[in-house]
């Protein structure tokens, strides 16, 4: 479904704010929709995170998955983390009108009550509760000189 001359891998970029409808519904922004539409057949794998939720599409999902069934049993408290973060996956796919359906108990563990952020983070992007994103985005600002020496490593400053 690749248009040609697009990029073998299109990027989740930036964020956008945006309201869930009485239902639990949320508009996925036209940028994200076209690389879900035409890559991965509408389709978003959802779960929960630390402070937000992920949205995978499904074979990037499928690959964090392998990684930690393969992997993640050598690593101490990973049965843990598996636990929490495979109790929350959820397909969802993208209806005719570009929204999701996020489930009720996924809306309610993040405090998703109006309105939200979607961030994107390349691979994946998450969906935050406003306030919740405000307030680290806040943090991250202010501890923004932490990031300085990795950025140097990897030859970004």
């Amino acid at each position: 479904m690749k248009k040609e001359g697009r990029p073998t891998e299109s990027r989740f970029r930036s964020r956008s704010e945006h309201s869930l409808d009485e239902k639990g519904r949320l508009s996925i922004p036209a940028r994200f929709r076209e690389i879900l539409h035409e890559e991965y057949n509408d389709k978003l794998v959802v779960t929960n995170w630390h402070k937000c939720l992920k949205a995978y599409p499904p074979q990037a999902w499928e690959d964090i998955e392998t990684t930690l069934l393969n992997q993640g049993k050598k690593e101490p408290g990973m049965a843990e983390f598996r636990r929490y973060v495979i109790s929350g996956v959820t397909e969802c796919p993208v209806d005719r009108q570009g929204r999701i359906l996020l489930p009720a108990t996924l809306r309610t563990d993040f405090d998703l009550k109006r309105e939200v952020v979607l961030n994107g983070m390349l691979d994946h992007f998450e969906i935050w509760d406003k306030a919740a994103w405000d307030a680290e985005t806040r943090r991250t600002r202010e501890n923004f000189q932490n990031f300085e020496q990795s950025l140097s490593t990897l030859g970004i400053l």
